[in-house]
């Protein structure tokens, strides 16, 4: 039994091969900044491209690289062999956008940090890469609001609509836009304006004085986020 076990423990004995207690606190420290940033990434995602696997690659990937630095502290061989293996495997998973390569490289870096002992830049880092990615989501950086709403209608009155329609529409908004404008199949013209209210809770009120006004058959009104991304 002691030879199977002095067997077992021989290559983790060779000089330059980090305690079993150094690897299990690698291994264990690597795990919880792993979630640290897969708790992040879905709190301040947005938009339709959520992936719970991607979420739990962000938890897996620190603990491997983390392991993959420790395998190759003091020792060239396994370093290029792990080199070598790596050259050999292709990974053909394309991300979705910028920001989950960025979520990616991330906790990448942490299992290297993690990997390498050097836990009190691992846990600094973490701190600080997720109070960035915090602020972003609540400052909402890089959002443009240009536009509140959107004011269909249906205009089948004499005369110019943009000229007649304008100082209504500019009453409550500050910034008003023609999207769209063509002529309808029965008569009169299909118009789409873009409006930036003044007030937002009185869009009710832009609505029935549109409907209200001489030559505007029917009118409708739709909310309208943020611009959207590409």
């Amino acid at each position: 039994m002691n030879s199977w076990m002095e067997m077992f423990w021989r290559g983790d004995s060779a000089a330059g091969t980090p305690e079993p207690e150094t690897v299990l606190l690698a291994m264990l420290l690597s795990f919880c900044l792993g979630h640290i940033a897969a708790w992040i990434y879905m709190w301040t995602h947005t938009g339709l491209s959520y992936s719970r696997v991607f979420v739990g690659s962000l938890v897996g990937i620190p603990v491997i690289v983390s392991l993959l630095m420790l395998l190759m502290a003091g020792n060239i061989f396994i370093a290029f062999g792990l080199l070598a293996v790596f050259a050999v495997v292709r990974f053909r998973n394309v991300l979705k956008d910028t920001r989950d390569t960025t979520f990616i490289l991330w906790v990448m870096v942490l299992g290297m940090a993690v990997g390498t002992t050097r836990f009190s830049t691992a846990l600094l880092g973490c701190v600080f890469v997720s109070a960035i990615f915090l602020y972003l989501r609540l400052v909402s950086f890089g959002a443009r609001h240009r536009y509140d709403v959107i004011l269909s209608l249906h205009w089948t009155g004499e005369g110019d609509a943009m000229r007649l329609l304008r100082p209504l529409l500019r009453r409550h908004s500050t910034r008003v836009e023609l999207a769209s404008q063509r002529s309808a199949t029965d008569a009169g013209v299909e118009m789409s304006y873009r409006l930036l209210l003044r007030d937002p809770s009185r869009s009710g009120e832009v609505l029935s004085e549109v409907r209200a006004t001489d030559g505007v058959a029917d009118a409708s009104l739709y909310q309208r986020e943020d611009e959207s991304e590409l």
